[in-house]
């Protein structure tokens, strides 16, 4: 099948979470006080890490490969984090804002599967990947616990996100509907987990368990 088109819509969310992840890469470079050419790498590899593993899955061409201006935004962004102090960006509204990039990251990945023939719960699957795997990566080039390794739902957020894309699409419900309601929807299970600090229930040995009492 051929690759998903994009509406504006699309486009809108494409650009704004390639820009908020290289952005977040940009930083974890600017905090460890590296040179403007690191921090151009680090907000590379976030931006595209995760859509690039996943064309990679489902034998696509890799997309910013293909797009020009993948690539300068990334650069134009670690631009922004060069000459700005990173105190402007620290604290709960860039995780907000990665938030909305990692829903729309996860939409975008998900409506690409499809779009390539990938059966619907490896295209959901495909949606987390894209929307998780660049900030995995960031964090472990930076020697520091992963993102998804954070107590509030995160990765869950991405799921929904990624599970409402691919059942509108079975539904075969207008895109632009289906891409707005899944979007706001993961994005607005990641706000609440900020705000709240919603955490899924952790693992708990019950051999210790048993022992401790």
């Amino acid at each position: 099948m051929n690759e998903v088109v994009l509406t504006p819509l699309l486009d809108a969310l494409d650009i704004a979470g390639i820009a908020i992840f290289a952005l977040t890469g940009a930083l974890v470079a600017a905090r460890e006080k590296q040179t403007f050419v690191t921090m151009a790498f680090f907000a590379l590899v976030t931006g595209v890490g995760g859509g690039t593993v996943r064309d990679l899955l489902i034998d696509a061409p890799v997309f910013w490969m293909t797009d020009p201006w993948v690539a300068a935004a990334c650069l134009a962004t670690a631009l922004i984090a060069w000459f700005t102090p990173t105190r402007w960006w620290e604290g709960r509204l860039l995780d907000i804002a990665d938030g909305l990039g990692l829903t729309a990251y996860a939409v975008i990945g998900a409506a690409k599967a499809l779009s390539y023939g990938v059966p619907p719960i490896p295209a959901v699957l495909m949606g987390i990947v894209t929307g998780t795997v660049g900030g995995i990566i960031r964090d472990v080039i930076a020697g520091r616990p992963s993102i998804i390794m954070r107590p509030e739902l995160y990765v869950t957020a991405a799921a929904l996100s990624a599970t409402l894309a691919v059942a509108g699409e079975l539904a075969e419900l207008p895109r632009v509907w289906v891409w707005s309601v899944a979007t706001a929807a993961g994005f607005t299970l990641r706000a609440a987990a900020i705000r709240w600090q919603i955490a899924l229930p952790s693992y708990k040995d019950s051999a210790n368990k048993s022992a401790s009492e």
